[in-house]
């Protein structure tokens, strides 16, 4: 069966505008692929600065508006934010005590017994 030559992919300003939206959506790129009518690994080879533009400005303004959340009090965004920027953790500390608060018997204690003699074994 004789190999039919296809035309490469010519990008056009339509589609590099989707691309670019679509990727700040946060499509997958086999979806974007399909959008286009291409297969993923076209799209990478094609629209690879649209990619990485489309997700790095949805980033930007998903940054901004969580700074300005954070910054205007609110709680959520605040503790987001010091556990992702500032590394912050919370941390649970768990004492393990014996009865009373006493400290943990640590010892072992083995007792033998001899077997009674005059049953069978």
């Amino acid at each position: 069966m004789p190999i039919i030559a296809q035309e490469a992919h010519k990008p056009t300003d339509e589609s590099r505008r989707m691309v670019e939206s679509t990727s700040g959506l946060g499509l997958p790129h086999e979806q974007i692929a399909i959008l286009v009518g291409i297969d993923d690994k076209t799209l990478r080879k094609y629209y690879r600065a649209e990619l990485d533009l489309g997700k790095a400005k949805a980033n930007g303004q998903i940054a901004k508006t969580l700074f300005s959340k954070a910054t205007s009090g609110d709680t959520t965004a605040l503790i987001w934010w010091t556990k992702t920027q500032l590394k912050w953790a919370e941390t649970v500390k768990q004492e393990v005590t014996g009865k009373d608060g006493e400290p943990l018997l640590t010892g072992i204690q083995v007792t033998f017994v001899k077997p009674d003699e005059s049953s069978p074994a």
